[in-house]
């Protein structure tokens, strides 16, 4: 039997502009190599960073508006339409900005809008990022992140505060695990029914979790609590997919046994 109790997933989400709203799934097909479809499909330059789209190299995220210094992102609400490319923000109900992202016109819409309401965030124009089957992940590697709700519920604790799980912008959050069970799976290759993923590495926090993905507030300071209480700055893990599946909420996920052979 193996050594690694098992999970369950209770939440899917994507993040189809980088920095911008999570969005919700129910089920979502796994591919190999690949994060979850349309995952951090764009990202908003934050002046020139010398981004090829004919030829794109991983970047840092600070090349880009992100949480960890545009805290302001938070308030606003995005829906991404994959039929149209459509990427549609809104204010408190109201629609503040549109545009098809794969059309010059709707990209200089998105980008005008960034442009006013975040002239003084930004080091130069703002550009409506896409690289074909680019990704702008944290990692210069397509991975899936994973959350256990059992580690953010010790976060709470140490930092004496409710912690909204939307603050690790993951894309799997599971629970079943005991807390901080994840850092035993690093090298393990977890089964969601017929998919599999290797995990590859721990995910190191920053100032991005700090921000209330609801009220926009940075009224934390996790990343320190951790390394005050664990040592490290760690929560969460990433894993490839090697092997092709479907995945849905309510899922068991399971470390497998390793043969005998």
């Amino acid at each position: 039997m193996s050594a690694h109790p098992s999970a369950v997933i209770a939440g899917l989400y994507r993040y189809p502009v980088k920095g911008l709203t999570p969005e919700p799934l129910q089920r979502v097909p796994l591919r190999v190599g690949q994060t979850l479809p349309a995952d951090r499909r764009y990202a908003i330059e934050n002046g020139p960073s010398g981004f090829d789209p004919e030829a794109p190299v991983w970047r840092p995220k600070t090349a880009y508006l992100m949480l960890m210094r545009n805290e302001r992102l938070a308030g606003f609400q995005t829906r991404f339409d994959d039929a149209t490319n459509v990427l549609t923000i809104s204010r408190d109900g109201a629609v503040v900005a549109k545009g098809d992202l794969e059309s010059a016109q709707g990209r200089a819409d998105i980008e005008g809008f960034f442009a006013s309401h975040f002239a003084d965030e930004l080091r130069g124009p703002p550009k409506l990022l896409s690289g074909g089957g680019y990704n702008f992940t944290d990692l210069a590697r397509k991975v899936v992140s994973i959350i256990n709700l059992a580690s953010v519920a010790e976060i709470e604790k140490l930092v004496g505060a409710a912690v909204h799980p939307l603050r690790f912008r993951a894309n799997i959050y599971v629970t079943g695990w005991p807390a901080w069970h994840e850092v035993a799976l690093l090298g393990e290759t977890l089964r969601i029914e017929s998919a599999r993923l290797k995990v590859v590495k721990t995910t190191t926090r920053c100032a991005a979790i700090n921000v209330d993905p609801d009220t926009a507030a940075r009224d934390l300071d996790i990343p320190p609590a951790l390394m005050r209480h664990r040592g490290n700055n760690e929560c969460g893990i990433y894993a490839e997919v090697i092997e092709a599946g479907d995945i849905a909420i309510g899922d068991a996920l399971a470390a497998e046994q390793p043969s005998l052979v």
